[in-house]
């Protein structure tokens, strides 16, 4: 399954309930259905229910004031309407947690709007009491990483997110640029709207341009209706041009018009459409030297790279692998239903010392790999591909723990002490795990502490690692 939750669908039209039923038990959703109506309240609380997707109609049978008594029984529920009511009804119940469709249902549509709902209760669902921001709380959940380029990172995401500034995300394959526009999306105002990812170099050059502006009915061989493209999909949203560099010379005039006018022409039509769009930008390629070549538009480029992000590269930020490998485990383990039970030291060492030309992708993949292959035990160093054991020799794991101001020196603008301290204390004991291969006895000894202050501490600060 997906997803811990559960989504429960309440229609009275048995047919309506068993497809969606159907088609999101196929998608690898958790589902209940309602049986009787008098216990619809009570099957929320007893369900573990973090969804409902419902038929208006039916809501306001069981309570006129559904949409509190709903918030009332958990705050984090997503309730997906759907009915024949029209637009101005749909607006008096839409909020941030209640999403609406229109009848006859779209089940693609659908399956969007529960992925918006998990993105929204990803950034609701944390326990923000401790004073720590609600950002750097949605980073973490949506990126790993607690080194000092990854912090930065996080930072900057934070930054730019509040804006309507267009981003331009570079980074090698595989370091997690798509993550980072979703967190840019998801701590932004247009959070509630679509996310619309475009990858322009898996799409055919001669596709691409219907694909992201949609066409009209007759306008080439096989338009047999008009179709929505990806602008009008992301319209108070947030479009991500995956793999920018690919994209043709033709196509690139075009994007730029739609960054200085915000409209657009879909293939066929006459006259041109409004749209209002943040797009954020990726490129594992090099585009002011493509600039140079002349194989991308000088006045494109500074158009998209307002705000430039570079992702570091998992070579970068070695200390960062750990916490990794212990989040790809968990989830492997719980996916496939294995028991692979750790990484020894040795193996953790020779992957900490590894190069990872495909990053956190390729990182990603060879977890899942062993735990496959492996199925329960522990992952020693016999366990990894050739490659992976051909490389340096084992070092200790350099781990960069934050400075305190020059010559114990207050800075003018003051500081946050509570969250100064908590991160030189979180990258100790990340320095202390790493360099005991994740062993919690060992680390706890470098630290001075008793082993079961340590795992309270690790619960309290929720930082993942390698169990003993």
């Amino acid at each position: 399954m997906r997803e811990n939750g559960t989504i429960f669908i309440a229609d009275n039209d048995v047919k309506t309930r068993d497809l969606v039923s159907a088609f999101l038990t196929y998608q690898g959703y958790c589902i209940t259905a309602a049986e009787n109506d008098a216990l619809f309240f009570d099957t929320l609380q007893k369900n573990n229910v973090d969804i409902v997707i419902a038929e208006l109609a039916y809501l306001r049978s069981i309570a006129p004031d559904f949409k509190e008594r709903c918030a009332q029984l958990n705050p984090l529920l997503v309730l997906i309407v759907y009915g024949e009511a029209g637009a101005a009804e749909y607006k008096k119940i839409g909020s941030d947690s209640v999403f609406t469709l229109p009848k006859p249902l779209n089940l693609d549509e659908l399956e969007s709007l529960v992925m918006r709902a998990r993105e929204y209760q990803s950034m609701k669902m944390f326990d923000f009491s401790s004073g720590t921001s609600n950002q750097s709380h949605l980073l973490s959940a949506t990126m790993i990483g607690t080194s000092q380029p990854m912090r930065e990172l996080f930072d900057m995401i934070s930054k730019v997110a509040a804006s309507n500034a267009t981003v331009l995300i570079q980074g090698e394959s595989g370091t997690g640029k798509e993550l980072a526009a979703r967190a840019i999306h998801l701590l932004s105002d247009r959070h509630a709207k679509n996310f619309v990812p475009v990858n322009c170099a898996a799409i055919p050059d001669d596709l691409l341009e219907s694909e992201l502006f949609g066409h009209v009915k007759g306008s080439f061989t096989g338009a047999y209706a008009n179709r929505a493209g990806r602008f009008e999909m992301a319209d108070k949203g947030t479009l991500f041009l995956d793999e920018i560099g690919d994209m043709k010379a033709n196509l690139q005039v075009k994007l730029l018009r739609v960054l200085q006018n915000r409209e657009f022409e879909p293939v066929g039509a006459s006259k041109s459409q409004k749209v209002d769009v943040r797009i954020v930008a990726a490129t594992n390629k090099n585009l002011e030297e493509l600039v140079v070549s002349k194989d991308f538009r000088e006045d494109l480029y500074y158009r998209l790279s307002v705000i430039p992000i570079t992702i570091p590269p998992l070579r970068e930020r070695r200390e960062d692998i750990p916490v990794l490998i212990h989040t790809f485990l968990t989830r492997f383990n719980s996916d496939k239903r294995h028991a692979v039970k750790r990484f020894s030291r040795d193996s953790l060492g020779i992957l900490c010392n590894y190069e990872w030309p495909g990053n956190v992708r390729e990182l990603e993949n060879l977890v899942e790999r062993l735990v496959i292959l492996k199925g329960s035990g522990l992952i020693v160093p016999d366990d990894l591909p050739e490659k992976y054991l051909s490389g340096k020799p084992v070092q200790a794991i350099s781990v960069q723990v934050p400075s305190l101001p020059s010559d114990n020196i207050l800075p003018d603008g003051g500081i946050c002490l509570n969250s100064a301290v908590d991160a030189f204390e979180n990258n100790l004991i990340i320095q202390a795990l790493a360099r005991s291969g994740g062993n919690k006895k060992e680390a706890a000894l470098l630290l001075n502490l008793k082993r079961t202050t340590l795992i309270e501490k690790l619960k309290k600060k929720n930082l993942a690692f390698v169990e003993d």
